[in-house]
């Protein structure tokens, strides 16, 4: 059974800092891409880190570059988001996401959610 299993959100204040784990299972990790997503009512799903299966090749989107890292612990199946410097605009559930490298396959985790409040 595939899953993704996103953890590490919650409240936290501007400035602050959070780190998100996407546990992974079911599949070989090591084979597939992994990114980060997130979403607020009324807006579309937009990436915001992405990480090759080797970990060789990493994008951001440019509203977190800077302050968010994505890395991946192959060893542990886990991909994590360090997210320094957080802004309200960055509260949002966000989402794991997995893509095989060599198949159309990709997967989606629950989400968590991640606040940036006062």
């Amino acid at each position: 059974q595939v899953q993704l299993v996103e953890s590490g959100g919650g409240l936290v204040q501007p400035g602050g800092s959070l780190k998100l784990a996407c546990a992974a299972s079911g599949f070989t990790f090591s084979n597939y891409g992994m990114s980060w997503y997130r979403q607020t009512p009324g807006k579309e799903r937009e990436l915001v880190a992405a990480i090759t299966g080797t970990g060789g090749t990493i994008n951001y989107a440019d509203s977190v570059k800077g302050r968010f890292t994505i890395s991946r612990d192959d060893a542990k199946n886990t991909v994590y988001l360090q997210m320094n410097s957080l802004k309200p605009e960055d509260t949002a559930i966000y989402y794991c996401h997995a893509r095989s490298l060599y198949y159309y396959l990709t997967y989606w985790g629950q989400g968590t959610q991640v606040t940036v409040s006062s």
